[in-house]
């Protein structure tokens, strides 16, 4: 919620921690000028516990400034760094972003199953990937399996959970693994650049192939016997951004 005050001209958004946000759109390019704007708003804010910004690269030079005035860094994306200073010295602060999600699918069709190889390990795996900031579990999963076989699919349930730590910049993975049914069958790979091959393997190859990971057997095993977690239909939570998905 956007919050008015009469100490600032820069724009303030409240958040549910009691803190505040400020737009960083509508700070001066003057770094004097929004220095003393800045020097108000902690002056002003004491009952306040946070005080965030997110910087874009164009405004990178304002960075120092912020450091001087004891803000920290918190998190980042390709095109901005959030920072935040504490008002209250001893008020928490959420949990940065401290994982990547990943998601792989299970995709049997006649006794076959769908698997590839990628230019890192070159070793026969179930397709899948990382979900972008932007999606959710069920759109990555189709992205992922289309980029790197051809296949189209329909994701059937959640089968698997693994959480691997330390991993990527030694954060933690967090990797769903879905059964998925085969929509189309012809492999054309897209993604040439990461992946070397896809295949429609036997099932009985896969499963007595010394080449192929354990870890990856035993998820196919458990997802040929269970039902796992399905997708339900239900808005739980609504709003202009909601991308909610559900399983039970």
């Amino acid at each position: 919620m956007t919050e008015t005050f009469d100490f600032t001209s820069i724009e303030l958004i409240g958040d549910i921690y009691d803190g505040i946000t400020m737009d960083s759109s509508t700070i001066s390019d003057d770094v004097e000028a929004f220095e003393k704007e800045l020097v108000s708003i902690i002056d002003n804010l004491q009952e306040k516990k946070l005080l965030w910004i997110k910087v874009p690269i164009a405004k990178a030079h304002i960075i120092p400034l912020l450091t001087k005035y004891d803000f920290i860094f918190h998190h980042c994306g390709e095109n901005d760094l959030m920072m935040l200073r504490r008002l209250i010295s001893d008020s928490i602060i959420p949990t940065a972003i401290n994982h990547n999600l990943g998601v792989g699918a299970v995709v049997i069709d006649e006794n076959r199953l769908l698997v590839i190889k990628d230019r890192i390990k070159k070793q026969y795996k179930l397709p899948g990937g990382y979900i972008d900031d932007d999606e959710n579990i069920s759109q990555a999963l189709l992205r992922e399996v289309f980029e790197e076989t051809g296949v189209r699919i329909e994701l059937d349930s959640i089968v698997s959970l693994g959480h691997f730590s330390p991993a990527q910049f030694k954060k933690s993975n967090l990797y769903v693994v879905c059964s998925a049914k085969a929509l189309s069958t012809e492999i054309c790979i897209i993604d040439t650049d990461e992946i070397i091959e896809a295949r429609w393997m036997d099932l009985d190859e896969f499963f007595s192939s010394e080449e192929i990971h354990q870890y990856n057997k035993d998820i196919v095993k458990s997802a040929m016997k269970d039902e796992g977690l399905r997708s339900k239909d239900h808005e739980y939570f609504t709003g202009t951004d909601n991308r909610h998905e559900y399983y039970f």
